[in-house]
């Protein structure tokens, strides 16, 4: 059975009390309810893991990258400055797919910055939830090439 970790940065558990615009109505629980029906169908397990605070999810990386087939992300605000998560990511040596709930190309001039493009598969913008669902396919189907 392939293990996928499931990583959600700073603020992301406060989905569904965010700014509905640009994050949506739905709860990271709920988000996690919809991944787990999935990898059930896809003979997949989840290891889902959220924190504030980069160290944490770097730890979390680093503690169980060896024993994961890949790395599904949402990095949250880190995506624009949080260069340490990025080469734990690159280091991880696993497939990754970065999920955006919002379309950060269009936002804040900031935003544009995305420090894991280049050591993701794929990087899913604004799709609210969709975006989860959407980048567990492609991890799945990628990792199931792979095999």
């Amino acid at each position: 059975m392939k293990k996928i970790l499931v990583i959600n940065g700073p603020n992301l558990n406060m989905l569904g009390k965010r700014n509905h615009e640009h994050y949506g109505k739905t709860t990271l629980d709920q988000v996690g309810s919809k991944l787990r029906a999935i990898a059930r169908k896809m003979d997949c397990s989840l290891l889902f893991f959220q924190s504030n605070h980069e160290g944490s999810l770097i730890d979390f990386i680093q503690g169980n990258s060896k024993e994961a087939d890949a790395i599904l992300i949402n990095p949250g605000a880190l995506t624009h400055y949080g260069y340490s998560l990025r080469d734990a990511l690159e280091d991880a040596n696993l497939p990754v797919v970065t999920v955006h709930l919002s379309d950060i190309k269009n936002r804040e001039p900031f935003r544009k910055i995305d420090a894991f493009e280049e050591v993701s598969i794929e990087n899913i913008y604004g799709l609210r939830e969709k975006s989860y669902t959407k980048g567990l396919d492609i991890l799945i189907k990628y990792i199931n090439k792979l095999a």
